[in-house]
């Protein structure tokens, strides 16, 4: 019985370090593969007999084979906008190129911590191996909406429309005027005023609001009313007047010229003071115009000058193509485009699980969710315990070479020692059918 445990022991030992061996040549096969976890090996002895017997019978060793998943590889900067890396904690959600394109039932999800994106013939942003990015879908507007964060059933594959023409239409407008003190006194003319300012409607044409002011002149007495009435008409709206406002400026000392307050006319859409803003509807779209808080510097002033259209600022563009897109610390994938302005189209959110190191190995360095992993949470990027969504990054190899190296001098000499020790065995065996010449 001694014997053979013995010889036992030793073809253990054979297996176990064959075993290592292989998570050795791994390990040094994908020291450049980018986002790959090395492997590494544990020995655990077996005991098969624990009495005080005079006799001992040797149990041998196994050993166990795990994926460190939750190490992190060096980031490698590189000239590609979409390659992305995870900077800490956390995986990015991937499905295949396979399931996308069957297009039916709820797409697999698996989990990477970099990969290099690039959209296909189809717009689909994926890696070369078939790994397809996932994410919420922005609105039209930019905003994205509200998600479950114990779910992946609203990720959706990106897809990017490089030849699809972008609106960029304006919803805000801020005008600066002055107005001309004199105009309101006593004996004025009450010559009108006007000024046009151009905006870009919902569907990319430029259209214009135009502004006409209307003195009020008092017929008698020596003091100025300080009023004007405000006509804002829309092209869009085939010269329409959309809103008429009558606007009293302060003539104290300290605040002189400032808006003192705006009073809406009809059914034009109503002032806020504190804002200085009117949300207009327009023949283009809805539009916020901006024209000063009451009391503050800004906007629409009155002093004894001459009528100065001074600046007016606005949001807006035409038609344009997407350039490129680019991704933040946040995970928000923004749009750019050719007429110089950008939009979030996809939050790439990151997901983060109790062990990582319980989630389950598959090709092209992708994990899958198991019950040793525990409950998933979806995160925004940088929030909480995980890391940033970081882009022209891939995440490098894991493997220490010279390391590895060093285990796999260890590995032979250990193999060789339980060869070593089958062939004593194997040795003395004979001796004993010796015995029987």
């Amino acid at each position: 019985m001694t014997m053979s445990s013995s010889l036992n022991a030793g073809v253990a030992g054979l297996n176990a370090n064959a075993n290592r061996l292989s998570a050795i040549s791994d390990n040094i096969a994908n020291a450049s593969t980018y986002g790959y976890k090395r492997t590494t090996s544990d020995f655990y002895s077996l005991v098969v007999q624990s009495d005080r017997s005079t006799s001992y019978s040797a149990g041998g060793v196994r050993s166990i084979s795990h994926r460190l998943i939750d190490e992190h590889g060096p980031l490698l900067p590189t000239s590609n906008a979409t390659d992305f890396a995870i900077d800490g904690r956390g995986f990015m959600p991937v499905t295949t190129i396979d399931a996308v394109h069957r297009g039916s039932g709820t797409l697999p999800v698996q989990l990477t911590t970099t990969g290099s994106f690039k959209p296909d013939a189809d717009g689909v942003l994926r890696t070369p191996a078939g790994q397809v990015l996932m994410g919420w879908q922005a609105n039209a507007d930019g905003t994205v909406g509200t998600y479950p964060r114990n779910t992946m059933s609203a990720l959706t594959p990106v897809q990017l429309d490089t030849n699809l023409l972008q609106v960029n239409p304006t919803t805000q407008m801020s005008l600066s005027a002055n107005l001309p003190a004199q105009a309101t006194q006593v004996g004025a003319s009450g010559q009108t005023y006007t000024m046009s300012v151009p905006y870009y409607g919902n569907l990319g044409g430029q259209e214009s609001l135009d502004y006409v002011f209307t003195p009020s002149v008092p017929p008698t007495g020596t003091t100025a009313s300080n009023t004007w009435t405000m006509q804002i008409k829309d092209s869009a709206s085939a010269g329409a007047v959309i809103g008429t406002y009558r606007v009293v400026f302060d003539g104290t000392q300290g605040s002189g010229g400032t808006v003192a307050s705006v009073t809406a006319l009809g059914t034009s859409p109503a002032y806020n003071g504190s804002t200085g803003a009117i949300s207009l509807t327009t023949g283009g779209g809805p539009m916020v115009l901006n024209i000063g808080i009451v009391g503050a510097k800004g906007g629409l002033s009155q002093l004894d000058s001459n009528f100065a259209p001074i600046g007016k600022a606005m949001n807006g563009s035409p038609v344009a193509r997407l350039l490129s897109v680019e991704i933040d610390d946040n995970g928000f994938l923004h749009a750019n485009y050719g007429q110089g302005f950008s939009k979030v189209v996809y939050q790439i959110p990151v997901v983060d699980v109790a062990n990582p190191n319980g989630l389950a190995s598959r090709s092209d360095q992708t994990y899958e969710t198991t019950a040793e992993s525990g409950a998933f949470y979806l995160w925004d990027a940088g929030d909480g315990p995980i890391g940033q969504v970081v882009g022209h990054s891939m995440e490098q190899s894991t493997t220490d070479v010279t390391s590895e190296l060093t285990s796999l001098i260890s590995t032979q000499r250990a193999y060789s020692s339980n060869v070593k020790v089958i062939q004593t065995v194997d040795e003395m065996l004979q001796e004993t059918a010796n015995l029987k010449r």
